[in-house]
């Protein structure tokens, strides 16, 4: 599995750079978490010249050497510090500005990890990156929707994928398969901008109308990305006008969801409560915005609204579980 094998390579990384002596292949498979699960020698053997070619592969100076015993000398491993560690890094004030900016700009589970990390080698190497400086224009991209890490992965990977996608109003939702060349954000929301292979053509896709899990298909490597494709201007010429509304009705409980009552109009009482209608500038998100209010909002109309309101609610209710 992809996981363990990156997490069995981090192992043995620090496990060699722990040492100053050269470790046998035995003691490694002793001391190194993942190792152990090799059923035989053999199958031990085997996953460990393939983890020492891929360190090699990745520029790590795995040292071998001499590593004297009761027994007499076996070859041993280790990485000296000296080749292993970061030189020093230089950056220009503007560079050192942008990779705050950088920082800030991420808003994502899946990557706020990476940026802390990125900052704390760059802080321990003597660069000073003050993420608290005020900026001009403060940026966020918000990155919630479930399809991000699986569709960011593939992207990477070359791998071809599959899922169901809902169209704008009047359309509905169907299985898309999709050679993804890159996930980009525009005006706020992220979109993948790929291969659709049914339709034989390029297209955009927002990710917030992704439905349910994003599932690979095939092996990764299985495409390449078009050189000198231009994925911002693919998608700022197949989005819709931006400043375009879309009316909706909605069913708000008597003196509830003041919040929602202060852009919207009642057109008449109903069910003990009032039907209001609200222009909607981003009908995807004012989904999220409206499941906020519970059982106190029900949506009547655009159906695909309602529905997205309710997949939210549903999703909250299984995750409580």
């Amino acid at each position: 599995m992809a996981i363990a094998r990156a997490e069995r390579l981090v192992n043995l990384v620090l496990c060699l750079l722990s040492t100053r002596q050269y470790l046998t292949a035995e003691r490694i498979r002793a001391i190194v978490p993942g190792y152990h699960e090799a059923p035989t020698d053999e199958a031990f053997f085997r996953m460990f010249e393939r983890d020492k070619s891929e360190l090699r592969d990745l520029g790590v100076p795995l040292e071998t050497g001499r590593q004297s015993n009761a027994e007499g000398a076996e070859d041993g491993y280790r990485i000296a510090r000296r080749d292993y560690e970061l030189g020093d890094i230089d950056l220009e004030p503007d560079e050192a500005a942008a990779v705050a900016l950088a920082a800030r700009l991420w808003d994502s589970p899946q990557l706020t990890g990476a940026v802390h990390g990125a900052l704390i080698k760059l802080r321990a190497a003597g660069v000073d990156v003050d993420q608290d400086a005020p900026a001009a224009v403060e940026p966020k991209v918000r990155a919630n929707e479930p399809a991000f890490p699986p569709l960011l992965q593939a992207v990477q990977a070359g791998q071809v994928v599959a899922f169901d996608y809902r169209k704008p109003p009047p359309g509905g939702q169907k299985q898309r398969t999709v050679e993804p060349w890159g996930v980009v954000a525009w005006r706020g929301k992220w979109y993948l901008v790929g291969w659709d292979q049914e339709r034989e053509d390029t297209r955009c896709f927002r990710l917030s109308r992704v439905v349910g899990a994003v599932k690979p298909v095939g092996k990764p490597g299985a495409f390449k990305v078009p050189e000198g494709i231009d994925l911002m201007s693919l998608i700022a010429r197949t989005e819709v006008d931006p400043h375009h509304t879309a009316p909706a009705k909605i069913w708000v409980a008597k003196e509830r969801a003041q919040g929602l009552r202060r852009h919207a109009k009642v057109v008449e009482e109903r069910d003990g409560g009032d039907v209001v209608e609200i222009d909607l500038k981003f009908p995807d998100s004012a989904a999220k915005w409206l499941a906020g209010f519970g059982p106190d909002v029900v949506v009547l109309e655009p159906e695909v609204l309602a529905k997205s309101v309710r997949d939210r609610l549903l999703g909250a209710l299984e995750g409580a579980r």
